[in-house]
């Protein structure tokens, strides 16, 4: 890894430590113009087993027997 940055931060003729904290601002620029992850849509993405909760509530408790 340490060759790797060398060469990357060479190549844009600075030093590795500006490298660094240039790769580190993009990231950070980049992640705070994401939108979050709808919570509801990646449930929805486990193809999980649902049911209502009553009866989910009583096969847990009956795998418990």
């Amino acid at each position: 890894m340490d060759a790797r940055l060398k060469k990357a931060a060479s190549r844009g003729r600075v030093s590795k430590g500006e490298w660094v904290r240039r790769a580190i601002e993009s990231r950070l620029e980049r992640d705070a113009y994401a939108l979050p992850e709808d919570p509801l849509e990646a449930l929805a993405r486990l193809d999980a087993p649902t049911a209502d909760i009553e009866e989910m509530l009583d096969q847990i408790e009956g795998g418990r027997g």
